[in-house]
């Protein structure tokens, strides 16, 4: 029952009464809705600064500006902070790729990150290979030298059925209230682990290959059709590991005719120039950008919100993820410019590595509140920290109690319409209290389950609270996710607004609660 007075909502929810001020809510609203900055922020990071690959100067041009802002708003303990040897930063200027044979024509692709460039133009036959175990190098040996090879065959082209983009609808809405029982077995762990140290130690002896045998470049098909280039690494960041030759992934219209045109046994040629660079000789540490506002009465208590900054290289990085960044960054502002007061301290981390491997966020949760012993096995150290195996009891530091809640958003610019409970059931009520003040901009949804694969998993891995929102997709999983479209053209400027007020909102109540929020179980206990 809702019971209202001196700005306050009294919610009774499992057994307590959940506060929520809608005085405060309803600043929130008004700056959020009718002062926002959001915009000017996701047009700097996405026109001025552009994609910021993890190390590039561009990925160091946002830390000093995010870091500049923080501190025009009036936040505290303004810093980038650093994590391990991520590896080499790299960049690229330009990319042309011409078909001379058969036929004159331009072809469309991009290079892969981490991959050399041409060192000025190259010309070559085209042929096809085809690798996918080890055995397959040695059909090939010395036949590559001065070709450009098509990394595989044609793709049939496959209309689709659905629009390109979606919002969610009531129907949508309700269906993500089933929750899926897990399934696996230490067997399926056991074939993800296989197959992902088998595909690195393909891809290394790949690259070593290719540049031994003298290739000039490769072409690989790009994993969308209709034009669109969706890429992301190549080679290798990591100095001392062979980076291969220049590679590139092409639009599939076009890679589709070289193949056919190489069954059809004809000759084909093809001019490539890529202007690509390593801008580090040696690995480098990967840096965080973090910032807050001091709480007072709890200030040594946590409530964190952050999204990651770093993007891939072939758009400006709008949808994934200028977006979270610059709905996090508008938060913080929004708190500032309407003299919020927190009791805890409210802290925003805008991460680095997210796509290689949610690497910024593991580290500083590693750092500064929990983390599992490193592995002495050097083939577990080179797996993902999703892949590993268990390696001794979580090791609890002294800021693991301290620590409340974190709110990540990275699934593009569509409008929040609820949250992920992340099986955390007894945080949902309290969502639901927090949430009725955004029903009528269409947030309205509670979901008991989980997603994943962004940097929310960091602390949830390690049993701290950590949460997604639920977002309309857009157009976000059929045109822009890492691809040359993530422009800013296909954000919804009004959808970012509404979820800068959310997450201020959001990030004030737990600030502001008597309790920190409550935490399911770790699986290990």
């Amino acid at each position: 029952m809702l019971a209202v007075g001196m700005g306050l909502a009294f919610v009774g929810s499992a057994g307590a009464a959940e506060k929520v001020d809608l005085e405060m809510v309803g600043k929130i609203r008004q700056e959020a809705f009718h002062r926002s900055q959001v915009m000017d922020t996701f047009s700097h990071l996405t026109e001025s600064i552009g994609p910021r690959l993890t190390n590039s100067p561009a990925m160091a041009r946002a830390n000093a500006w995010t870091r500049q802002k923080f501190g025009e708003w009036g936040l505290v303990d303004v810093h980038d902070e650093a994590f391990e040897d991520f590896g080499r930063g790299w960049e690229f200027d330009s990319a042309s790729v011409e078909m001379l044979a058969p036929r004159m024509a331009p072809l469309y692709a991009l290079p892969k990150a981490w991959t050399p460039g041409t060192a000025g133009t190259v010309e070559g036959e085209v042929v096809k290979v085809e690798i996918k175990k080890l055995a397959d190098l040695e059909k090939y040996k010395g036949t590559l030298r001065g070709k450009i090879l098509l990394l595989g065959d044609a793709r049939e082209y496959k209309r689709g059925t659905e629009p390109d983009s979606h919002r969610h609808d009531a129907t949508s809405l309700e269906g993500l209230q089933t929750f899926a029982i897990p399934g696996g077995s230490d067997t399926d762990r056991a074939k993800r682990v296989k197959e992902f140290a088998e595909r690195q130690e393909l891809a290394r002896a790949t690259n070593a290959f290719f540049a031994e045998e003298g290739a000039l470049a490769a072409l690989s098909i790009s994993g969308w059709d209709n034009g669109i280039i969706r890429v992301g690494g190549g080679g290798s960041r990591k100095a001392g590991e062979p980076v291969g030759i220049p590679e590139l992934a092409m639009i599939a219209e076009h890679y589709n005719q070289l193949a056919r045109a190489l069954e059809r046994e004809q000759p084909v040629r093809v001019r490539v120039n890529v202007a690509a660079r390593f801008t580090d000789d040696s690995d480098q540490p990967g840096h965080n950008t973090v910032a807050e506002i001091r709480g007072s009465g709890k200030a040594d208590e946590i409530v964190m919100l952050g999204a990651h900054m770093d993007s891939w290289h072939t758009g400006t990085g709008a949808a994934d993820n200028a977006a979270g960044v610059a709905v996090m960054m508008e938060a913080m502002r929004i708190l500032k410019a309407v003299g919020a007061k927190p009791r805890r301290t409210i802290r925003v981390a805008l991460w680095s590595g997210e796509e290689q491997g949610l690497i910024g966020s593991q580290a500083y949760v590693a750092r500064h509140f929990a983390n599992y012993p490193e592995p002495t096995d050097p083939a577990q150290k080179a797996l993902p920290a999703s892949l590993r195996e268990p390696t001794g009891p979580l090791r609890r530091l002294r800021d693991y109690e301290k620590f409340s809640v974190y709110f990540n958003m990275d699934n593009g610019s569509g409008r929040f319409r609820g949250i992920y409970a992340q099986e955390n059931i007894a945080a949902m009520p309290i969502f639901e209290e927090w949430l009725k003040p955004f029903h009528d901009v269409g947030a309205t949804t509670v979901v008991s389950r989980n997603t994943g694969s962004t940097d929310h998993i960091s602390f949830d891995r390690v049993g701290l609270p950590g949460f997604q929102f639920i977002q309309d997709r857009l157009d976000y999983f059929s045109n822009v996710h890492h691809s040359n479209l993530d422009t800013w053209d296909h954000a919804e400027p009004e959808d970012l607004k509404q979820a800068a007020a959310i997450v201020a909102a959001f990030v004030y109540n737990a600030a502001m609660r008597d309790e920190k929020m409550p935490r399911k179980p770790l699986l290990e206990d």
